[in-house]
């Protein structure tokens, strides 16, 4: 079993690296699929493993002078999802924990996020017909920060295709800095998740032995995704980005039919 979560980190990271996915919303999903652990440690396991590959990223991305990271937008945003991820984390112990349906939970997470990821997919798909946006306002770039945040930590996706998203439309990001800037917020947002469940429900009732696995993946995935990503356009990011949505958006069907069947 260690083999299938190394493998898991891995190719999530990868695909994360390359397409600012994070990776998050591929483990989520996948982890769902597999069936071998409740929402908080699959929580857990995605936001350690994401970390690890936003970590390596970041370093890469400094030795590469086209890829930059919008410091001052980013850092806004950051701060906002932060804000907002920890009104998402308690939405999420409040159905999980509190109301005790863990079940119900797991198809709005699927389902929320199958919707979301459609629409992130139709837009790609029509993004030369439409005219995107340069935000300045730093308060509402906070807000932006914040509806991030607070979908990200619901879900449990560290949310890289809506990052991408976003920067693209409304700060009219190409698909690779884009990217690059949404694993730089999510560096940020996963690392406050991970503080703030150590400070709320804790470690201790999760099992968390399949990290030893996952982070290795994570970080071995980092490396290939950010040395991979500088030999693409940005036409072929876009594409790699667009059929990774497709095959997340299966898979959250999939896990809905599943849980709605059992």
């Amino acid at each position: 079993m260690f083999i299938i979560y190394f493998i898991v980190g891995l190719f999530a990271s990868t695909l994360g690296a390359i397409a600012g996915l994070g990776g998050g919303v591929i483990i989520k999903p996948t982890l769902d699929l597999l069936g071998h652990f409740d929402l908080a440690t699959i929580g857990i396991l995605s936001a350690a493993t994401v970390l690890s590959m936003a970590c390596v990223s970041l370093m890469k991305c400094r030795k590469n002078k086209a890829m930059k990271v919008d410091k001052t937008t980013s850092s806004i945003i950051a701060v906002g999802s932060i804000i907002g991820g920890g009104s998402g984390k308690a939405l999420f112990n409040l159905l999980t924990i509190s109301l005790n349906i863990p079940t119900i939970t797991a198809i709005i997470q699927s389902a929320v996020l199958a919707s979301l990821l459609l629409l992130i997919y139709i837009y790609f798909k029509r993004k030369h017909r439409l005219n995107t946006f340069v935000l300045e306002n730093k308060l509402i770039i906070l807000g932006v920060g914040f509806t991030l945040g607070l979908f990200s930590a619901f879900l449990g996706i560290g949310g890289g295709p809506i990052n991408v998203a976003i920067l693209s439309l409304f700060f009219s990001m190409n698909t690779k800095n884009a990217g690059i800037n949404s694993i730089f917020i999510i560096f940020f947002s996963q690392l406050a998740a991970l503080v703030l469940i150590a400070f709320t429900t804790g470690y201790g009732n999760s099992d968390l032995s399949m990290l030893y696995y996952m982070i290795p993946g994570g970080v071995l995935g980092g490396i290939l995704g950010s040395t991979i990503v500088t030999r693409l356009t940005n036409r072929h990011v876009e594409k790699i980005f667009n059929i990774s949505i497709l095959f997340i958006i299966a898979m959250n069907v999939y896990n809905i039919v599943k849980v709605t069947l059992t």
